[in-house]
Order: C-alpha cells, then sequence, then structure tokens
C-alpha cells in the first residue's frame, strides 16, 4: 500500500490535500509570508519530515513554531546558485532515504529563472526518477514576484509532476487553485477553493448563502440613470429610468438579478460610484448585472480596475454608440459574476491605488515607493506601471529637464541618477506613453532626450531599481526636492569660480557740463 501524506488544509477534499508516495508535487505561492505559513502548516501534519530551503535559513522558516508535528526535523541548507539546484538530485541520493518522510524544497522564484527549459525538463525527470527508485515524496513550495511565470511554465511537465496547485492572496482571503493533482489513483484538476486563515491554518471559507438570490423574477428588468439612452424615452415596459446613480442604488438594493445601469460624467465620481457598486455586488449577490457607461472621457487605467474589483459586469466607454452600448447589455444577459469582491473596501481601494506620491522623490525615496508598489499582490503582474529612463540632450543637464517635468497623477513618480531621468508611470501601459510623457513634460520630449529605455515586466523592473540603489553613490541619495538648474563656468579652464560682484559707487567728472 501507498505511502500517504497529507498537505494539512481543513476541511478540504481529503483528495485534493492528499500526497502519495513516490510523487513529485509543486506549489506556488504570490506572497513569501503565505509560502512560509503553508509550509509550517504541512509540517504540522507530519510524523516525519525533511526540511531543505534555498536563500532562507530553514530555522527560520519554522519561526514561530508548528503547532504540531514531529520532535526531531532534519534541516538541510542549499546554496542559492544555479550548480547547486542541478546537483540536488546526487545530493538526495547520497544523504535521504525513505525513512526522512516527506522532502519539503523551499525556494523562491529567482533560483528557478536561473535554468532554461531544457536544465528544468532534465531536473524533473532526474528528480522523478530518484523518488521513483528511493520510494519519496518531494513537496516544492515556490514564491516569489515573478511567479506567474514559473507557473505559466510547469504546465507542460504534466508527466513529471504529480501535482501542481497555486496559491493567491485576495486581501480578505486566499484562493488556492489546483491544476492538477493525483493522489490515491485518482485524477482531479481545474480545482478552486477560497480559503481563510485562523489560528495559523488555512480553512476553507464557506461562501454567504445570502450571494444566491432567492428568487429571479426581475432577470428582465434595467435600472438605469436616464442620460445611459442619450435623451431617449424608456425602451420597454421593462425600462425604469432614474434622474441620478443615487436613485438608481437605492432602487437596486431590492434587486436580486435585473441589470443595473450607472453613468459616469466625472472622474471625481469613480470613488462614490465604487462604493455603490461594492455595496450591490456584496449585498445582492452575484446574479445581478451591474454594468457603467461612460459618458465623457474621464476613466483611466487604475480607475477601470478598481471598478472591476468591486463588482462591475461591463464598462462601456465613450465611443460606444447607442446601439453597441444595447449589444453589451444584451450580451451579458444571463451572466453570473464569478469573481471574488473582499469586503474591505477602503482596504481594497488603498491596495488598487497604493501609491499616493507624485513629482520628484530623492532616489531612494524613489526606490522604496517603487519596490512597495510591486509586492502589491492585489495589482495584476507584470501590468502595475513603466518605468522609463531618459537621457538629455547633450545640450541640457539633467537638473536642467527636471524643472520641466511636471508629474500631476497621483503614482508618477521621478528621480534622477548620474546623467538620466527616471520616471515611474503607475498604471500605465506601454501604447499610453508617448501621451504620458506630452503630459508631464512642459516643452515636447522628443527635444529634450536623445534616447529612453523602458521596463514593464515586474522583474525587470525590481532588478533595475536594485542596480539603482547598488550602483549609486551615496552622495547621490540626498539631492534637493526641487532641483534647480545649474549655469555652467564661463570658463571650462578657469582653476576656481570667480567671486561675486558688489556694486561700487563711482563719481564722474563733470566739468564743463553746464548745470
Amino acid at each position: 500500500m501507498k505511502n500517504l501524506y497529507a498537505l494539512g488544509l481543513q476541511q478540504v477534499q481529503q483528495e485534493l490535500i492528499t500526497l502519495q508516495t513516490p510523487g513529485l508535487y509543486w506549489i506556488t505561492c504570490q506572497r513569501p509570508e503565505d509560502a512560509r505559513s503553508l509550509l509550517r502548516q504541512v509540517v504540522s501534519h507530519q510524523q516525519t519530515v525533511t526540511l531543505i530551503s534555498s536563500g532562507e535559513k530553514p530555522r527560520a522558516l519554522l519561526t514561530p513554531e508548528p503547532q504540531s508535528g514531529p520532535a526531531r526535523i532534519p534541516l538541510f541548507s542549499l546554496p542559492s546558485n544555479k550548480s547547486s539546484l542541478l546537483q540536488l538530485a546526487n545530493d538526495f541520493a547520497r544523504v535521504l532515504n525513505r525513512k526522512n518522510g516527506l522532502l519539503l524544497f523551499f525556494s523562491n522564484t529567482a533560483q528557478w529563472e536561473k535554468l532554461s527549459s531544457e536544465e528544468l525538463t532534465i531536473w524533473l525527470k532526474r528528480m522523478r526518477r530518484l523518488l521513483m527508485e528511493k520510494q519519496m515524496t518531494l513537496l516544492v513550495i515556490t514564491s516569489g514576484t515573478s511567479i506567474i511565470n514559473l507557473r505559466n511554465h510547469l504546465q507542460r511537465y504534466f508527466r513529471q509532476i504529480d501535482g501542481v496547485a497555486h496559491l493567491e492572496y485576495e486581501q480578505d482571503s486566499w484562493q488556492y487553485r489546483i491544476n492538477w493533482w493525483y493522489s490515491a489513483d485518482r485524477l482531479l484538476a481545474d480545482r478552486a477553493i477560497r480559503l481563510s486563515f485562523i489560528d495559523q491554518q488555512f480553512i476553507a471559507a464557506s461562501e454567504a448563502e445570502q450571494n444566491i438570490p432567492l428568487s429571479l423574477n426581475d432577470e428582465n428588468q434595467f435600472l438605469a440613470e436616464e442620460s445611459v439612452l442619450e435623451g431617449a424615452p424608456p425602451l420597454s415596459a421593462q425600462w425604469r429610468l432614474f434622474s441620478n446613480n443615487d436613485g438608481v442604488y437605492t432602487r437596486a438594493q431590492q434587486a436580486n438579478a435585473a441589470t443595473v445601469i450607472f453613468s459616469l460624467a466625472n472622474n471625481h465620481d469613480i470613488n462614490a460610484l465604487a462604493k455603490m457598486v461594492h455595496s450591490l455586488r456584496r449585498s445582492r449577490g452575484n446574479a445581478l448585472k451591474i454594468v457603467v457607461r461612460e459618458m465623457n472621457t474621464s476613466l483611466r487605467y487604475s480607475d477601470e480596475r478598481l471598478l472591476l474589483a468591486c463588482g462591475i459586469n461591463a464598462i462601456v466607454p465613450t465611443a460606444a454608440t447607442l446601439s453597441r452600448f444595447l449589444t453589451t447589455l444584451e450580451g451579458i444577459q444571463g451572466q453570473q459574476f464569478t469573481r471574488h469582491v473582499p469586503a474591505d473596501l477602503p482596504a481594497l481601494m488603498q491596495a488598487l491605488q497604493p501609491l499616493q506620491q507624485r513629482g520628484y522623490l530623492p532616489l531612494e525615496g524613489f526606490c522604496s515607493a517603487v519596490q512597495k508598489l510591486m509586492k502589491n499582490t492585489l495589482l495584476p503582474e507584470n501590468d502595475k506601471g513603466l518605468m522609463v529612463a531618459l537621457r538629455p540632450v547633450p545640450q541640457l543637464k539633467p537638473e536642467q529637464v527636471l524643472t520641466l517635468c511636471k508629474p500631476r497623477r497621483f503614482g508618477d513618480l521621478v528621480t534622477q541618477r548620474e546623467d538620466r531621468i527616471y520616471l515611474f508611470l503607475s498604471s500605465c501601459r506601454f501604447n499610453d506613453l508617448d501621451i504620458a510623457l506630452k503630459s508631464i513634460f512642459s516643452l515636447p520630449h522628443d527635444e529634450l532626450f536623445s534616447n529612453r529605455m523602458v521596463w514593464f515586466e515586474d522583474n525587470q523592473i525590481v532588478s533595475e531599481v536594485h542596480k539603482m540603489r547598488q550602483l549609486t553613490p551615496v552622495t547621490q541619495y540626498d539631492l534637493p526636492a526641487v532641483p534647480v538648474a545649474v549655469n555652467p563656468d564661463p570658463s571650462p579652464s578657469a582653476p576656481h569660480t570667480r567671486a561675486a560682484q558688489v556694486p561700487q559707487p563711482i563719481s564722474l567728472n563733470i566739468e564743463g557740463v553746464p548745470r
């Protein structure tokens, strides 16, 4: 009979948390703290376990101590380099055997990025062959900022890996998504479980019953702000029009499956609209269809993301005609909203609009702000913004260009390092870069800069920020908050700067001049 181990997730179907022997399983996590909590929970449900870690001391991973588990745990530390990873199977063959119980390998995404696709394939085949020979089970737990790349890459190794899953933080809960999981001679795939974290344990959370409407007898009704029809009367008896969004919201609080349509004419109304949408989605359930029609060009990318996170089904842009708007409404009929909407709206708004700074920051403040944003797991991976390095034309100094740089949006930051200007544009997409630069600089940016470099992936931005910190002299960390243009010396070869001239009175000889 096969040896079976358990992940220890509470109130979860047994087949989804069982690891068989021999076996190779892999769980990825967005946040390192979630990976550590999961590791301690797994340890607490074993009789024998061996822990191998890379990049962190194994003893630190077990702090605080698991609630239960074996009294003695063999600990091994692996250097965070490519060669040690490639030799891991050989090390296992020499040191470990079936008596070591479940093998846990805790690692960071950055270490796996050092392997090519061919090297990872060879690593998996060697490891699987060893596990079969030794009759052992290995669980790899990996976390890091660019975890999405590793997740996508693991999809091709169905034959080498017995189970692949991902733990993702969603502000007030966690989603545990199983790509596939093989245990007890059963294969389960494409499952999603919502988890809570209580008393240092991940526990399956039951969704609130009130999210399921008791009656769908209003599914053909339309509750709309009157301006969305561009002056047209109600299109049928099922349409009810209101003079403002507050009226729509009040009536929608009694709806179960109706289509609720808000208008948006000004960017200043975003927060109020987000509160209405969030309240309706949380209280009235997933059958409600919520639509926002943009009446004027006012939605930024970050605003769209906030409204989507609060629970809307569709956003209709300004350019859409009335007929296209009605077609959109027809297309969402019968839909069920499936995404999770966190309960804490202020925390959600703060997480999706995290940078409350703009303009010039000293280099250290700039790097800290960008790194903080990159660690935000509620923002989409590789879509948090752009970092741009701009080199001024030879006729201009960076300090002079900074006086022309006026970021207006929160989250748009600028700093200087050596002869370059660095910009971070939060929630800006690559195809909008020229529009953003035109708005930020008071003169045409093509005339101010000789070249530019752009980074848009999370790991690229994090790597560049790290380089900026490592390669910058300490004296450049405390530049003045408002840089001032510096006039060049009149004589470059002059040994020292001429002292400032003081005006002196002069008496003129005025003899012979008539008074």
